[in-house]
C-alpha cells in the first residue's frame, strides 16, 4: 500500500486483510510504505506480489507490472487533481496566482500531487523548477491538505479521492482548505500484479476476489469504508494521458 491510500485507517486495513485471506484461502499481509519510491523498490526486488500504486509509478514500472484491477469511484475508474489554497485566502483563483508563493507537492512519483501541477506550469511556458518561491514534498496527500490548512504552504496539489474521503472522515480539516481548480480525469490509481511472482492462476484468483466484493456483504461493507464502489478490469490505455504528460518531461518512452 502506498500514499494512494489513507494510511491512518489501520482497523480498515486489518479487516480487509482478514477478508482477503478468507476469500483467497491464503495468508495475506499488507506492507505499508510512506513513499511511492519505497513501494516501487519493493516491486523491483520482487518482494511484493500485488500493490495499490499511483498511475505514475505504474507507468514507470510497466515492464514489471500487469494491470490487475482499477477501483471505481463514483461509478467511474477516474480521479482528478485538485489545486488547494487556504480557505481564508479569497483572492487566489488559479495556478497563475500562486506564482512566487510556497507550494506543497505530495510525492515525486505522484501524478495528481506532482506531475499534473508541473505539467500545467509547463503549458504556461514557465519553468516548474523556478515557478514557486519555494516548494517541498509532504510525502502524502493528507499532509498536503494539512500543510495548506495550517498555512505552511500557500497552495498544494492533491488526489481528489483523498480530499473527498477526508471530507467525509475529517471535515474540520478539509474545510480549512478551498479547491480552486480541478484537472481533467485520469485513470484511478490501479491495483497491479508483479509479473515475475504472480502466475496466471493467482492473478485470476486475486482479480476475481476484488471484482466480486460488491456481491459479498462483507465486501460491500469494506468498499463503503474505502469510499469505493468496487473494482473493474480496464485497458492500460486508460493511463495514456498520464503517459503523455510524462513524455513532456522525458520520463516515458512508448517503445
Amino acid at each position: 500500500m502506498t500514499p494512494a491510500f489513507l494510511h491512518d485507517q489501520y482497523s480498515l486495513l486489518e479487516d480487509w486483510r482478514v477478508y482477503m485471506s478468507k476469500q483467497l484461502g491464503k495468508k495475506t499481509d499488507f506492507i505499508q510504505r510512506d513513499s511511492y519510491r519505497e513501494t516501487m523498490d519493493l516491486l523491483r526486488l520482487n518482494q511484493l506480489d500485488f500493490a495499490w500504486v499511483c498511475d505514475y509509478p505504474y507507468l514507470h514500472l510497466r515492464h514489471l507490472l500487469r494491470l490487475l484491477a482499477v477501483p471505481l469511484y463514483k461509478q467511474k475508474p477516474v480521479y482528478h487533481s485538485y489545486l488547494l489554497v487556504n480557505a481564508k485566502d479569497k483572492q487566489t483563483k488559479s495556478l497563475e496566482d500562486l506564482q512566487g508563493k510556497i507550494f506543497a507537492y505530495a510525492d515525486p512519483y505522484s501524478n495528481t500531487g506532482y506531475l499534473v501541477p508541473r505539467y500545467q506550469i509547463h503549458k504556461m511556458n514557465q519553468d516548474p523548477e523556478r515557478y514557486f518561491k519555494k516548494s517541498f514534498f509532504t510525502w502524502s496527500h493528507r499532509k498536503v491538505v494539512e500543510a495548506v490548512a495550517s498555512g505552511l504552504a500557500q497552495g498544494g496539489a492533491v488526489d481528489s479521492f483523498v480530499w473527498d474521503t477526508l471530507t467525509m472522515l475529517e471535515p474540520a480539516l478539509t474545510s480549512r482548505t478551498r479547491v480552486i481548480w480541478q484537472s481533467s480525469g485520469f485513470g484511478f490509481p490501479p491495483m497491479v500484479a508483479n509479473i515475475y511472482s504472480v502466475d496466471e492462476n493467482y492473478f485470476s484468483q486475486m482479480q476475481q476476489m476484488l471484482l466480486a466484493m460488491p456481491e459479498n456483504p462483507e465486501g460491500r461493507a469494506l468498499l463503503k469504508r474505502l469510499n469505493l464502489d468496487g473494482f473493474s478490469v480496464q485497458s492500460p490505455t486508460l493511463y495514456d494521458n498520464v503517459a503523455e504528460m510524462m513524455q513532456v518531461f522525458g520520463e516515458y518512452n512508448p517503445t
